[in-house]
């Protein structure tokens, strides 16, 4: 009783000093800055819209970074283009037509932009923050370090909109066909990055129009709408353009997809599709399969000290030393039942079976343990290797090689999964030219999902390579094909596959 009489005493006290005290919370203040983001957002596509203190919230001024170079002559005309990250980290940027004025900033140039009472329309395809003066910019500090974004060919054209009047850079492309030594930059050039093909757009007057076109570079520059047509990228200066290794690499053969959990048993029935790019006489040139599993029960355990050599419990191999493949058609390796789906399924013996026994029972060829569970189902990750020779050692390099997940021991300290350079990973970082040639190192991280398990769902990894550029010209893309008994075999080699250009 007297400790409730002591908790009543200080409860009234309390509500008494809240009701007696005198409240001198200031409050909170709205900025006076609205990002770039949410101003773009204001504009529905029905409409000029004026920029005010309601639709802005509070704000009347954007803070930026100029990303906008005229001395190149290349981009449009008296447009200044502003970005900044202010929402949710995200890069967006914007056009203001300045006249002569825009040419008088310079990449690195941080400024405050008043904008209220600007009028945010579409002009030319491009969103524009129109009715401002020179006098409304502030420029506050120049010489700053500008960010640019790397975009993927296949994301700018999806979503435009996200990367207008952003500086960004298209890695690693490629002129489609390739240039010819008289070939120069002027004009519009379909530009590919292994993601899709994009116009980069040089004025014929541009400062460096006439400078030679080159086969494999980074891209540094802007997208622009066109108004009705596709979008176009323009570089600044020709310092925007760097210049990376010409030689081209083609894969012999490449993975388009695999079979790892067929509805049932899986001992046996895994598999692996793949397309020869060239043709191969295996008995000529041998070839090798690896494939590595690393749950944490596999054997050696920690980092892979012999990489895709380690064998026992954590790689097991394939050699291929018999059979043709041709250009442009699938084969495959796995076990002996060659069904399409597991025991009782759609028979795949017709299929150019290259290599094909019971793993359950039999060792791989040279390492690798017996197993009943050839590619994971679940866990950490599991990988497949594509290698030119039948003998596979702790420095041999895949002619291609993917992942799914990302889990276990699997890189430290130059220990791990060599990769090859494909649309999935880069042996060589091709911004900052730093070595990478292991899985989860660098920029490295990329890798496909686990499906639902018992299900029947063939992995098809449907793009397009081009050999005669040597890349991807649109990235392998896990598409997950679920399969009956009854399948058949046009299911996992029809539309969707993976296909070669010929029209080189």
């Amino acid at each position: 009783m007297k400790k409730i009489l002591i908790y009543a005493f200080f409860l009234s006290s309390l509500i008494s000093l809240w009701g007696c005290k005198k409240d001198t919370y200031p409050g909170g203040e709205i900025s006076p800055y609205i990002a770039i983001y949410d101003v773009r957002n204001l504009y529905n596509g029905h409409g000029d819209v004026t920029l005010n203190i309601d639709n802005m919230r509070g704000g009347t001024s954007i803070a930026a970074m100029v990303v906008s170079d005229h001395s190149g002559g290349n981009l449009p005309a008296g447009l200044l283009i502003v970005q900044d990250a202010r929402r949710l980290s995200l890069l967006r940027g914007i056009a203001i037509p300045l006249g002569a004025d825009a040419a008088s900033y310079v990449p690195g140039d941080s400024v405050i932009i008043h904008v209220e009472g600007a009028v945010l329309k579409k002009v030319d395809g491009i969103l524009q923050l129109t009715g401002i003066k020179n006098s409304d910019i502030k420029k506050v500090s120049s010489g700053n370090a500008v960010v640019a974004m790397e975009a993927a060919s296949n994301e700018m054209l999806a979503d435009p909109d996200a990367y207008e009047s952003v500086l960004s850079v298209i890695v690693e492309g490629s002129f489609d066909p390739l240039p010819g030594p008289d070939d120069v930059l002027a004009g519009d050039k379909v530009l590919n990055d292994g993601n899709d093909n994009i116009i980069l757009h040089t004025a014929s007057d541009a400062a460096f129009a006439q400078q030679k076109a080159i086969a494999n570079a980074n891209y540094i520059g802007i997208l622009f709408n066109t108004g009705g047509t596709a979008p176009q990228f323009r570089i600044r200066t020709a310092a925007d353009v760097e210049p990376l290794s010409s030689t081209i690499e083609v894969a012999p053969a490449v993975i388009t997809g695999f079979m790892s959990d067929v509805k049932g048993g899986d001992g046996n029935y895994e598999y692996v599709q793949m397309m020869a790019i060239t043709d191969i006489d295996f008995a000529a040139t041998p070839f090798a399969v690896v494939i590595t599993n690393n749950a944490n029960a596999s054997t050696p355990t920690g980092y892979p000290t012999k990489g895709w050599a380690t064998g026992e419990m954590r790689t097991y191999k394939f050699s291929l030393s018999k059979g043709k493949a041709a250009r442009g058609t699938f084969f495959y390796v796995g076990g002996s039942g060659k069904t399409i789906n597991g025991s009782g399924s759609t028979s795949m013996s017709n299929s150019n079976w290259v290599r094909a026994f019971d793993y359950t029972k039999n060792d791989g060829d040279g390492f690798g343990l017996k197993t009943g569970g050839l590619l994971a189902n679940s866990g950490n990750a599991f990988g497949i290797a594509v290698f030119k020779d039948s003998t596979v050692t702790v420095d041999s390099k895949p002619v291609d090689a993917i992942f799914i997940a990302t889990g276990g021991s699997l890189y430290s300290g130059g220990k791990g999964y060599r990769i090859a350079k494909n649309d999935f990973y880069k042996v060589i970082n091709p911004r900052t030219k730093v070595s990478q040639p292991f899985y989860r190192q660098g920029t490295n991280t990329r890798s496909l999902s686990y499906n639902t398990a018992d299900m029947g769902y063939f992995n098809m990894l449907g793009g397009v390579y081009n050999p005669g550029l040597g890349k991807w010209v649109k990235g392998r893309v896990q598409k997950n094909v679920l399969l009956t008994k009854t399948s058949a075999i046009t299911e996992i080699e029809g539309e969707g596959s993976t296909v070669l250009k010929t029209n080189e």
